[in-house]
């Protein structure tokens, strides 16, 4: 499972392009400045690309 901080992410979709599992999207609300964020959807196996790959840093990976 991942924890996103919505008001961190700008949208870039680095995380999105990474996973391979395709477990995040887009939201299709904005967040407080403006941007779409990335959410999770599910099928998280915990290999941390997108929390590596991320330029802002706003990715918690959690192994349940």
């Amino acid at each position: 499972m991942i924890k996103i901080n919505k008001e961190y992410c700008k949208g870039c979709k680095l995380c999105i392009e990474n996973c391979p599992k395709k477990c995040i999207s887009l939201s299709k609300e904005v967040n407080d400045k403006g941007y779409f964020y990335a959410v999770y959807k599910e099928g998280c196996t915990s290999c941390k690309f997108c929390a590596l790959i991320c330029p802002d840093a706003c990715i918690e990976v959690i192994k349940e």
